[in-house]
């Protein structure tokens, strides 16, 4: 039995200015960044998110730019097996995370869990 739920959305960016894509986003999402998050740092920028909601985060890319969902799971493992069993395929294995495509073709991530609160709004999985 494991428990996974939608985490975050994520703004996969192509550019060279990812503080001026993280304003762009903040402004259209009425989310300020919040450059204080263990996250912001490197090729990524939080938004502000209150805890119950998804984590909207935006990444520099060497890809396309899309926008991407996290899946966070109690156990990476059941889950990609949960979802490989629906029809994706595994694209890379990470060191904390599973890169997965899904039969329509969208890409998203398996990670571990990231938000306070789980299992809470999770869907249970035996």
């Amino acid at each position: 039995m494991h428990h996974s739920r939608l985490c975050a959305v994520l703004i996969d960016c192509r550019t060279s200015d990812l503080d001026g894509a993280a304003r762009f986003w903040a402004e259209a999402l009425g989310r300020p960044v919040d450059p204080g998050h263990p996250g912001s740092r490197g090729n990524y920028r939080m938004l502000q998110t209150p805890p119950d909601e998804p984590i909207v985060e935006i990444q520099r890319v060497e890809h396309e730019s899309r926008v991407h969902i996290d899946i966070e799971t109690d156990d990476i493992a059941a889950e990609v097996a949960r979802l490989t069993k629906l029809g994706a395929k595994v694209v890379d294995h990470l060191e904390r995370w599973v890169v997965m495509e899904a039969p329509t073709g969208q890409r998203f991530c398996i990670v571990r869990v990231q938000r306070p609160g789980f299992p809470k709004n999770a869907n249970r999985w035996d």
